[in-house]
């Protein structure tokens, strides 16, 4: 077994990025469907890694750097939301939580509904629904470990482990053909448009931005405040009835920073800055996460599984289309919220910000769907999910004896 540590990590997921990016340059097939950059450096090294350990050898990473960086990313996405801006965004983000909503409800159906038709656990319909999907790894860890010693499932966080990688593997895949296919529809607005002004945010994170070394570390010095005051936020509503993820925590203080300093007239958030860190905390931890996954607990699955995760990551496809689409207005901005959708409805929202990126940097600039899908990512998506499943769970059909 070959044993990586912290430097030899963040080498290989640099090289990962680079990787990423020669293939997504040089392959049309990845460039055509707005595959992230991550993405297929990541699963391609996830899969020279499988083929190692067919001839017995093994190589693991030491991950220790990828909570942190996906917590700086959160940070930069607080950091980069003003009220002014969320005042626009509200009739959408209040159009799109239902859309999330209803794709929960359908998942937790379709799941539990193939288990049951393929002669297995209902539960276990239920934890390749909403539970790994829409929630990941930590929500299907705390849940596989509750239907363990609750309902005595067997190898239930296995199993939410393997779907929760499914996901996280088809919600980076699927959402760029998605969106290709809805743009055709409609008008793009064109990246050409973008040259008189500096991007915003993250939209198109190989623009270049004009920074200078103390402006970077004053955003920088903001982030390590964010996570520092989001951790210790966390701490003090663990095991109360506020209890919230880490990185909620964290979204909130940056947009309590970027909004608090602005109001008193104290500091202006420079967001040039702050979306390069944001995109460099993202690509690094998509490239780290990405090229960590253990495939080989797919094949641990048998084929019932693979036939009701196959079929979820089919309506999640068809729901963007034919319901996300239209609920946002058959636009180019709706086209670009559905390829997050796909990207949190399967796997996670940083993915999600990776769908999007991979296609406005092609086809233009979408900030209201920039403004959106982190909100309903971070703050909505948790806890309507909590709120679905526990209405699942009261049905008689779970009822303990």
């Amino acid at each position: 077994m070959l044993q990586l540590d912290f430097y030899g990590t963040l080498v290989a997921a640099s090289l990962v990025l680079l990787l990423g990016r020669g293939l997504v340059t040089h392959v049309g097939f990845l460039r055509t469907y707005n595959i992230p950059e991550p993405v297929a450096g990541g699963l391609v090294v996830a899969l020279a890694l499988l083929g190692l350990r067919v001839l017995d050898i093994e190589v693991r990473f030491d991950t220790s750097l990828q909570t942190p960086l996906m917590l700086a990313f959160f940070a930069t996405i607080g950091l980069s939301a003003d009220f002014a801006s969320l005042k626009k965004g509200g009739r959408v983000v209040g159009i799109f939580v239902l859309a999330v909503t209803g794709l929960l409800v359908v998942q937790n159906a379709m799941g539990i509904g193939l288990a049951t038709a393929l002669g297995l656990d209902p539960l276990m319909g239920l934890l390749t629904g909403s539970i790994t999907l829409a929630g990941g790894h930590g929500t299907g860890a705390a849940w596989g470990a509750t239907f363990s010693e609750k309902f005595g499932l067997a190898s239930a966080s296995e199993l939410a482990m393997a779907s929760a990688t499914f996901g996280l593997v088809l919600g980076g895949l699927i959402g760029g053909p998605v969106a290709r296919l809805l743009i055709k529809r409609v008008h793009t607005p064109g990246c050409e448009q973008e040259k008189p002004r500096l991007p915003k945010g993250f939209e198109q994170p190989n623009k270049e931005r004009s920074i200078t070394p103390f402006s970077f570390i004053e955003t920088l010095a903001l982030i390590a405040v964010s996570l520092l005051a989001g951790t210790l936020l966390n701490g003090l509503l663990h095991d109360t009835a506020f209890e919230l993820p880490t990185f909620v925590c964290v979204l909130f203080v940056g947009v309590v920073l970027r909004n608090g300093l602005s109001a008193l007239g104290l500091y202006q958030v420079f967001e040039r800055e702050v979306s390069v860190l944001g995109n460099v905390s993202l690509s690094l931890f998509l490239a780290i996460a990405l090229m960590s996954l253990k495939l080989w607990d797919l094949a641990a699955l048998a084929l019932p599984f693979f036939i009701i995760l196959a079929a979820q990551t089919l309506v999640m496809a068809l729901f963007a289309i034919f319901v996300t689409f239209r609920m946002m207005g058959s636009n180019y901005d709706a086209a670009v919220l559905a390829a997050g959708h796909c990207g949190f409805g399967l796997g996670a929202t940083p993915t999600a910000i990776a769908n999007m990126q991979a296609v406005t940097q092609r086809y233009g600039p979408s900030q209201i769907a920039f403004l959106v899908v982190p909100m309903v990512g971070a703050f909505f998506i948790d806890i309507i999910n909590v709120i679905v499943i526990k209405l699942y769970l009261a049905l008689p059909l779970f009822a303990v004896g």
